[in-house]
């Protein structure tokens, strides 16, 4: 059973309709006792970061999350959920993530770019594969530097490149949404949650 951290923010039917559509049964959670009891663990998130992570905090389910990743099991940041992943944000300094990964979010460059960075855009793979992903974000990730290190990264270039999704070992990210970036973004979301 996946869980499906509530944190109160954003539109969770669309992602669980997404996990429906790929066979995976899920449920929301919204205490550390929720995510314990739960399998797989699904961190959304729409809007800023410093309330969020008060949200996390506060609720007792941020240090629930570290100790089920200590434990082995599966997690995926979506959207916030991935910048939640990191230390912090420039959004919201002095507010805490996950420090699952080193550093902070920053903000998408300003000037020729529209920000917020919406709508369809392409991830590049070192593999020389790609997908068509839908972002909604204006905050982002540099780089993946937690443990352990990512075996798979996708770029997306809005301005500059930042990073897109990642996979290191039990975690993995995503900024764009791939509950609405079509049968690509089912097909990785099936992927990423083989749990």
């Amino acid at each position: 059973m996946i869980g499906v951290i509530d944190l109160g923010i954003g539109n969770l039917l669309s992602l669980e309709l997404a996990l429906e559509k790929i066979g995976r049964c899920s449920r929301r959670v919204s205490t550390p006792e929720g995510i314990e009891s739960a399998g797989c663990l699904v961190l959304p998130g729409v809007g800023s970061f410093g309330y969020a992570s008060g949200i996390l905090w506060s609720s007792g389910c941020g240090q629930a999350v570290l100790d089920a990743v200590a434990g082995g099991r599966k997690l995926l940041g979506i959207c916030l959920g991935m910048q939640l992943m990191f230390e912090g944000s420039e959004e919201s300094p002095g507010a805490p993530g996950l420090g699952l990964s080193s550093g902070c979010c920053s903000r998408l460059p300003e000037g020729r770019m529209k920000v917020p960075h919406m709508g369809w855009d392409t991830v590049e793979y070192c593999d020389g594969s790609t997908g068509q992903a839908y972002f909604v974000h204006s905050f982002c990730a540099r780089e993946w530097r937690g443990e352990p290190a990512a075996d798979s990264e996708g770029w997306c270039c809005y301005g500059e490149s930042f990073l897109a999704s990642f996979r290191a070992g039990p975690l993995a990210g995503c900024q764009f949404h791939p509950e609405r970036s079509g049968e690509w973004g089912l097909s990785w979301l099936a992927e990423v949650l083989r749990c």
